[in-house]
C-alpha cells in the first residue's frame, strides 16, 4: 500500500502546501519564478484567506489555479477592471491583477491608466517578456528595438513601431498620493518580492494604487539557450528597462 507524506516545512508557502504541483510554463519561463515570488510575499503577510487573484488571458492564465486562493480569469485586457469591481464591492478583500505586457500596455492599457488615475486600491504584477508569448511570439508594446518576432522579422524599428512602451515610467507619472511603483527582475529574487510584497502592504495599508512589473524570460520564443537567455535579460532588456522603485508612497508630499 502506498503511503503519502506530507512534510510542513518553513521553506513551503503556506498558500502552496496543501496541493503543491509544478506550473504548466515551458522551460525557462520567467512567469513561474514571477509567481513564486508573489507566494512568498503573501505567506510572510499572512493575507491567503483575503487574496483574489484575477489573472489574464495569455501565458499568465495557466496560473489560475497555482494557489488555493480566491480567484477569477478575466477576457484579455480586463484583469485590472474585473481586481476593481472586486476591490469596490469587497474593501477587505486583497485584489492581485496578474497580466503580460500585451494585456497591460496594449488590449488593456486604457484600464491600466484610469485605474491609475484613480488611483484603486488595488496591486497589478505585469510581466515583461517582450512578446505575445502564447500566440507564438508577435511583436508586443515592450519589444525591443532590433529584436525579432514572428511579426517584425526583420527587427523592430522606431520608424515603423515606435519605441518600446516603459510601464512603470507611465504609471509613476499618473499615479496620485499614496501609490507604488516598482520594476524588478527574475535574475533578482529577493529584491523582486520585496517590491510586490511593498506592493501588497500598499494595498493593505489602503494608501494607494500599487504596480510591479517584472522582467522576465522567455526562452521558447527568443529561441534562446540558458547562457543567452539570461544574457538578453540581464543585458538588453537590464539596458533599457531599468529596475527600481518609481514611486512610494512614504516620499510623497500631501
Amino acid at each position: 500500500m502506498k503511503k503519502e507524506y506530507i512534510v510542513d516545512t518553513p521553506r513551503m508557502p503556506v498558500s502552496w502546501r496543501e496541493e503543491t504541483k509544478a506550473h504548466k510554463f515551458c522551460p525557462g519561463c520567467g512567469h513561474g519564478l514571477i509567481l513564486k515570488a508573489l507566494g512568498q510575499a503573501i505567506d510572510e503577510l499572512g493575507i491567503q484567506d483575503r487574496i483574489v487573484f484575477v489573472c489574464d488571458i495569455g501565458c499568465c492564465l495557466l496560473a489560475w489555479d497555482l494557489f488555493n486562493t480566491d480567484g477569477v480569469q478575466t477576457h484579455h485586457g480586463r484583469a485590472v477592471p474585473v481586481a476593481t469591481g472586486v476591490k469596490r464591492a469587497n474593501p477587505d478583500s486583497i485584489c492581485i491583477a496578474y497580466m503580460g505586457d500585451g494585456g497591460g500596455y496594449a488590449i488593456g492599457a486604457q484600464h491600466l491608466v484610469n485605474a491609475t488615475a484613480r488611483n484603486e486600491r488595488i496591486t497589478v504584477l505585469l510581466a515583461n517578456n517582450t512578446n505575445y508569448a502564447m500566440t507564438g511570439g508577435q511583436m508586443a508594446p515592450t519589444t525591443l528595438i532590433g529584436q525579432k518576432t514572428e511579426t517584425c522579422p526583420y527587427g523592430r524599428s522606431i520608424e515603423q513601431h515606435g519605441e518600446p512602451t516603459r510601464g512603470p515610467e507611465m504609471v509613476a507619472a499618473i499615479a496620485g498620493h499614496g501609490a507604488y511603483v516598482a520594476r524588478g527582475t527574475v535574475s533578482q529574487m529577493n529584491q523582486l518580492k520585496k517590491q510586490i510584497k511593498t506592493a501588497l502592504q500598499t494595498q493593505l495599508d489602503g494608501s494607494g494604487f500599487s504596480f510591479v512589473e517584472a522582467l522576465a524570460t522567455c526562452p521558447t520564443n527568443w529561441r534562446t539557450n540558458a547562457h543567452e537567455t539570461w544574457q538578453f535579460l540581464n543585458n538588453n532588456m537590464g539596458a533599457y528597462f531599468q529596475t527600481g522603485e518609481f514611486k512610494k508612497p512614504e516620499e510623497q508630499e500631501v
